[in-house]
């Protein structure tokens, strides 16, 4: 396989599993539904952090009111 496919998954913080699974694929078509599976995973994993920081943002502005009453 391509260094570069190597290196442009790794930089993507795929795991050595997931590489060794794209690299033993039998079509480009399967590697496609493996990258696809992992973005979705990332994706749900910036919606999850971006829920924690709106949950944050909550318990600040609920300590700045409480404060200023």
């Amino acid at each position: 396989m391509d260094d570069n496919i190597i290196d442009g998954l790794h930089d993507a913080g795929c795991s050595e599993d997931l590489i060794e699974l794209y690299s033993s694929a039998a079509s480009d078509c399967a590697r496609i539904c493996l990258l696809k599976r992992y973005r979705r995973e990332l994706l749900d994993d910036i919606h999850l952090g971006q829920q924690k920081l709106e949950r944050l943002d909550y318990l600040i502005y609920r300590l700045r009111n409480a404060s200023t009453e």
